[in-house]
């Protein structure tokens, strides 16, 4: 009887040892596998980040389909790099960086008309402040000229060649010229204005007549 106990217990912790084993080998299994699993993400990751890459790299316009784009992608080395990734992956992360391109432009396009819109009252203030300026080293320029007297208005109106002789003898100082290099005169956008700073001078200097002799504006000195 109390060998029958003793052989009882002996299978009984065997079959303790047997089933213990089992689940040492299943929980080992169930390790592994998630092992696997997490090699296989990480992987899987980098294959994605591959192929993003790529695509970002070679994919610019929105418009391109999945064919024509996959034919240059094959191209290039990097497309080994993602393998891993099955053909609806590959089309599928295709889509998704077409999607955020076609976005992109559209909020470029919305983007658009205020950015004309500034660029296009700055251009207006730029040039107005050129214009300005021109007109100001004009007029500077006039009032050093020894060329132009009372009697150059007179003359103008007399003949076209004295205005011409006029323009020619301002155009050797650098004032006069809008950009020296490409020869834009000054006022050259605005021919009408610039006509009209002038013949304005010569104008003003007419009107004047001829200036005081050296000696009018001295005070008269009393003999002792």
């Amino acid at each position: 009887m109390k060998e029958m106990e003793i052989n009882r217990e002996v299978v009984y912790a065997q079959a303790s040892i047997k089933e213990r084993e089992k689940e040492v080998q299943r929980a080992l299994a169930t390790s592994l596998r998630d092992r696997d699993k997490e090699r296989e993400y990480h992987k899987r990751d980098e294959a994605v980040q591959h192929f993003n890459a790529l695509l970002a790299d070679l994919v610019r316009n929105p418009d391109l389909t999945w064919r024509e784009a996959k034919k240059q992608l094959k191209k290039d080395h990097r497309y080994k790099l993602a393998e891993l990734l099955s053909k609806e992956d590959k089309e599928r992360l295709f889509s998704q960086h077409t999607s955020v391109l076609a976005s992109k432009r559209r909020d470029k396009l919305r983007a658009l008309p205020t950015i004309t819109n500034k660029m296009e009252r700055e251009f207006r203030e730029y040039q107005r402040d050129k214009q300005s300026g021109a007109k100001a080293a004009l007029r500077q320029l006039l009032l050093e000229c020894r060329a132009i007297t009372h009697r150059s208005f007179a003359a103008v109106k007399d003949s076209p060649a004295a205005l011409n002789a006029i323009t020619d003898t301002l155009q050797h100082d650098a004032r006069y010229l809008y950009n020296e290099e490409e020869r834009y005169t000054a006022l050259e956008h605005a021919p009408g204005e610039r006509l009209q700073t002038i013949m304005s001078h010569l104008e003003e200097l007419h009107k004047k007549g001829p200036p005081p002799p050296p000696t009018a504006s001295e005070p008269t000195r009393r003999p002792k």
